[in-house]
C-alpha cells in the first residue's frame, strides 16, 4: 500500500461528497443551469480520479516503481487544476466574475489527468 497515495484518495473523496452535496443544495439555485453543470463536472471528475488515487495505492506493493508515485502526484495536480479551476469559474459567476488566463488551468488539469493514467499503465507494464 503506498500511504500517501491512499490518504489523498479518502481526502478528495470526502471532499467531493462534500462540494457536491454543497452544490446540489447551495447553489443549485444560485447558478445558472450551465454553471451547476460546470461545478457537477468538477465534483464527477475530482470523484474519478480519488478512486484512481486509492488504486494506484492499492496496487503499489505488486509495482512498487517510481511511476506509481509520479502517477500520484499528476492524478493530485490534475484534481487542483482541473476540479479547482472549474469550481472557482462556477463561483466566480456568482459574483459576474470570470476566470480569464486562469482559465487555462482547466485543460492543464486534463493534461495532468492523463499524464496519471499513462504513468500508472507504465508502472504496472514496467512490472516484470
Amino acid at each position: 500500500m503506498y500511504k500517501q497515495a491512499m490518504i489523498a484518495g479518502t481526502v478528495f473523496a470526502m471532499l467531493a461528497v462534500i462540494l457536491g452535496a454543497f452544490g446540489a443544495h447551495a447553489l443549485k439555485e444560485r447558478l445558472a443551469s450551465d454553471m451547476v453543470q460546470v461545478f457537477e463536472t468538477g465534483v464527477r471528475y475530482q470523484m474519478y480520479h480519488s478512486f484512481a488515487l486509492l488504486v494506484t495505492g492499492i496496487v503499489y506493493p505488486f509495482y512498487t516503481n517510481k511511476t506509481l508515485k509520479l502517477a500520484t502526484l499528476f492524478f493530485i495536480i490534475g484534481i487542483v487544476l482541473f476540479s479547482g479551476s472549474l469550481y472557482a469559474m462556477a463561483l466566480m459567476s456568482l459574483k459576474g466574475m470570470s476566470l480569464g488566463k486562469i482559465g487555462m488551468a482547466t485543460p492543464i488539469g486534463g493534461f495532468f489527468f492523463i499524464i496519471g493514467w499513462a504513468e500508472l499503465l507504465f508502472g504496472i507494464v514496467k512490472k516484470k
